[in-house]
């Protein structure tokens, strides 16, 4: 894998079509367990990973003996709810062998639109990543109506990287990557390698989903690959059924490529500076020195907190003479940091009365 070494948190997505057989509608289980020895191998290297994986609603409607091809929402949920179990017990079962510990993790679009949930997201899948458990990310298809739905795991996949801070997102499809037009359509269509950058052009060559059981066409992967590599992630779109596809891609299986302009971090960055802030929080000497070292704010550093804002708003940081510091995601409300200025950690549960968050702003959720 030795193309893949540069990444250290990597996002696979795995297709209906991949994992559901189209006509049994199993699982394929000798597919996914050469999936889990790729797992494997990235984890030896350290390296994070992720998987969003589609396949809930298509076993679910198999057990429950539903044929209708296109079913109403609450039939839908019902299979999700069904084949949810399913599928996590799967993926339970296949990286058990190789001492990995799977999570599911079950998000809707609200998760990355309110700042709050945004938040408690990225706070979760940090502390999994941390203990080396490998999250299985599915859209909550049994709650989500049509207004809070991604819709597919594309985008489903690009949003995840940005919300862990992600460099690569691999999309295991039945596609080997992007083309001039439908190469099924036209066989004059030509294979893109790489995407330097996504404009009109490159728009437009998207299709719609061929298979009864996939939600995504190459459309939904162009959108992702723009979300994706505006967040800092490389995207590669590749044909995923043959047995160890991330082992295969190391190898340099033909596929399609999106290349970001700058790295995760920086694209974070970025998008927190161009922020409003809601709120300003003033800092003694000490907090200023630490965070220029590259540090996270603490509520013993504060001397004050001026404006009304919530979890996960955008504040301004300021030094004691007023000067501009930073703006960062407040992890806490205006009415707690107020309750908060100056405290030592040991204090903050007495004072709020819960268990409390390490940092008023995390580094990560901070630009200069």
């Amino acid at each position: 894998m030795a193309s893949l070494d540069q990444y250290s948190r990597i996002v696979i997505k795995i297709g209906s079509s991949l994992l559901v057989d189209g006509e049994t509608g199993k699982l394929r289980l000798n597919w996914l367990k050469s999936l889990s020895k790729d797992i494997y191998e990235l984890k030896k290297k350290n390296k994070d990973v992720i998987v969003v994986s589609s396949g809930a609603i298509a076993l679910g409607r198999v057990i429950l003996g539903m044929i209708s091809e296109k079913p109403p929402l609450e039939e839908s949920q019902a299979a999700a709810a069904v084949g949810q179990i399913r599928l996590a017990r799967a993926y339970e079962e296949i990286l058990a062998p190789h001492n990995i510990t799977a999570a599911q993790v079950l998000v809707t679009l609200e998760d990355s639109q309110n700042r709050q949930r945004y938040l408690n997201s990225r706070a979760t899948f940090e502390q999994l990543l941390s203990l080396g458990v490998v999250p299985i990310v599915n859209e909550n298809d049994t709650v989500a109506t049509e207004e809070i739905k991604y819709g597919d795991n594309d985008r489903l996949a690009a949003q995840v990287a940005v919300t862990v801070g992600a460099d690569l997102v691999v999309l295991l499809s039945d596609v080997d990557g992007l083309y001039t037009s439908d190469p099924s359509l036209n066989e004059n269509a030509k294979h893109i390698p790489e995407v330097l950058n996504i404009d009109s052009e490159i728009e437009v060559m998207g299709g719609d989903a061929k298979s009864l059981i996939s939600r995504g066409g190459m459309k939904t992967k162009i959108m992702a690959a723009k979300l994706a590599t505006a967040g800092g992630a490389s995207l590669v779109i590749m044909e995923g059924s043959m047995f160890n596809p991330i082992g295969n891609l190391g190898s340099g299986v033909k596929c399609t490529w999106f290349r970001p302009k700058e790295g995760p971090q920086a694209a974070r960055k970025s998008w927190i500076s161009s922020m409003k802030s809601l709120g300003k929080i003033t800092i003694d000497s000490g907090a200023e020195k630490a965070l220029n070292l590259g540090k996270s704010l603490l509520p013993a550093g504060v001397t004050d907190v001026i404006g009304d804002f919530e979890r996960g708003d955008p504040v301004q940081i300021s030094s004691l003479t007023g000067n501009y510091i930073a703006i960062g995601l407040s992890r806490y409300s205006s009415t707690e940091a107020k309750k908060l200025i100056g405290v030592q950690l040991i204090e903050i549960e007495n004072i709020l009365g819960y268990p409390a968050r390490t940092a008023l702003v995390h580094r990560d959720d901070m630009a200069k």
